[in-house]
């Protein structure tokens, strides 16, 4: 699996895998991030690529001192499932 890019032209970490493209969109707003949706396409769905794209997201997040909004349903499970990252809540 390849690595997860933050683009921030289009604020979207992103992941390639077998030609496809997994998304989590966001919205930086001055110390916070906002994830908005998570786009996983169903060829490469089942596969971990959600959270291997979500991990990556909230460890950067860590690294840059932001908080987390989790207005992503796939996000908050995630965060809820792995409490090492609740403190990053906003």
């Amino acid at each position: 699996m390849n690595n997860v890019r933050d683009n921030r032209a289009e604020q979207e970490f992103e992941l390639d895998l077998d030609g496809h493209r997994a998304v989590a969109a966001y919205q930086r707003e001055g110390d916070r991030i906002v994830f908005t949706h998570t786009v996983v396409p169903r060829e490469i769905e089942g596969r971990g690529v959600g959270s291997k794209l979500i991990r990556a997201a909230l460890d950067s997040a860590r690294d840059q001192k932001l908080r987390v909004v989790a207005q992503c349903p796939f996000v908050a499970a995630f965060i809820a499932k792995h409490p090492a990252y609740r403190d990053l809540l906003a």
